[in-house]
């Protein structure tokens, strides 16, 4: 038995900031089992009324297999809803875990520091 266990707190913070041609949302926590329909719910709201949606994941710190899941039901829900999902700022973390897991071409673009960049993550195309 471990002498005092880490316990981290299931909680994610989603932000929205309706802007004039997107809608940024500042998410803040873990994407998790626990937090994954939080921001299932909450991105799937958002996309239904824009055109454009941009997740920023400057402070995420961790995705399990769950939360990617969740991210690929929201793309999928902005694809067919003709809303453009886009993720900004992921840690390289976060950016190593979309591109083992074969999902960085799913997001076709990303933002960083306020540029667009076509590559995903960095990627260079084959």
């Amino acid at each position: 038995m471990a002498a005092n266990p880490v316990i981290r707190p299931a909680e994610l913070v989603l932000e929205p900031e309706k802007k004039e041609t997107e809608t940024v949302v500042r998410a803040r926590g873990r994407i998790t089992s626990s937090t994954s329909a939080t921001l299932q719910n909450a991105l799937r709201d958002l996309v239904s009324t824009s055109k454009r949606v941009v997740l920023d994941l400057t402070n995420v710190d961790y995705i399990d297999s769950s939360g990617l899941g969740g991210l690929v039901a929201v793309y999928m829900h902005a694809s067919r809803t003709g809303c453009d999902l886009e993720i900004m700022n992921p840690r390289p973390r976060i950016r190593d875990l979309f591109s083992r897991s074969g999902l960085a071409s799913v997001f076709a673009a990303v933002q960083e520091a306020g540029e667009r960049h076509e590559e995903l993550f960095g990627a260079t195309p084959d």
